[in-house]
């Protein structure tokens, strides 16, 4: 599988709830995202980060202000996202995804993170990388033994799924 990187902008995290993650999830986080992204823009808000889609991580590069990668880096777990869509009202260049955070006593939360992407159709280039991502990540853990279900990888990547319009 080819990785796929973009040049995007964070628009940061917000914790959200619920444990069904079905089409139209996205949208209260990222309208709220979106909000505070467009106050604290003052005309036009340059791309802060480097999203690169692989296999079995999300890496999220922090560029600054020339643009260049700097040493902090996020790095998100594929088989802990719960979801992701490039579709939104509020803007169709977003591309979202629901993270599962493992907290220092074991508890967890779900964050959604979003990114602005340059175009509607790098959004959805994202969503499809990462399906694809999710799909290869799964597979490697089924025929590892890490998932025990008796679940048929259909089942399973439909709940997975990827809500891009």
């Amino acid at each position: 599988m080819r990785e796929a990187g973009s040049t995007v902008t964070y628009l940061g995290k917000v914790s959200t709830t619920g444990m069904q993650f079905l089409s139209g999830c996205t949208e209260k986080p990222v309208i709220e995202l979106w909000k505070k992204h467009t106050l604290a823009r003052e005309d036009v808000f340059p791309a802060n980060a480097l999203l690169e889609i692989r296999p079995f991580q999300v890496w999220l590069h922090h560029l600054d202000l020339k643009g260049e990668a700097t040493v902090h880096m996020d790095t998100f777990q594929v088989a802990r996202i719960a979801y992701c869509t490039a579709d939104h009202n509020v803007s169709p260049n977003i591309f979202a995804w629901v993270y599962r955070e493992i907290n220092d006593d074991l508890s967890y939360q779900m964050d959604c993170h979003a990114v602005e992407c340059e175009s509607k159709l790098e959004a959805k280039k994202l969503a499809h990388a990462m399906m694809e991502a999710f799909k290869k990540t799964f597979h490697s853990m089924k025929s590892d033994g890490r998932i025990h279900r008796n679940s048929s990888s259909e089942e399973v990547s439909h709940e997975f799924e990827s809500d891009d319009g």
